[in-house]
């Protein structure tokens, strides 16, 4: 039986970059980081250290060479906020990418990409 959803694998070209859009444009912080020695590294982030569920990051060319058939696609994540005026207009003051909001039948919600142009989702739900 699942009890909840521990971590979500996100593959990316830059890791050191992904930290420090994660860590300070959205203020998540590492939980952990390892390194294997022969080129498997990944670090882990969170918005906070209960969150439940983290990110991991992973060198995506280097999980292409180990497991060629795997998808590497970006996940299609939605977080949520309680103030969606105010995150939006914290993205755009650090020229982050950033959609419109857009009122949904569950909430306000807009998208925002990362340096490397995945895209991602937040809503206030109401």
């Amino acid at each position: 039986m699942f009890m909840k959803l521990g971590q979500i694998m996100l593959y990316v070209d830059n890791q050191d970059e992904s930290v420090k859009f994660w860590t300070e444009i959205l203020g998540f912080s590492v939980l952990a980081e390892d390194n294997n020695g022969n080129g498997m590294r990944w670090i882990e982030v969170a918005s906070s250290k209960d969150a439940g569920t983290s990110i991991v990051l992973h060198n995506k060319k280097f999980v292409a060479e180990m497991e060629p058939d795997m998808n590497l696609g970006t996940p299609s994540l939605m977080f949520f906020t309680e103030d969606i005026e105010q995150l939006r207009s914290d993205l755009l003051s650090h020229n982050i990418t950033v959609g419109e909001i857009v009122n949904m039948p569950t909430g306000k919600v807009f998208n925002f990409a990362d340096y490397e142009e995945n895209y991602f989702a937040v809503m206030q739900k109401g």
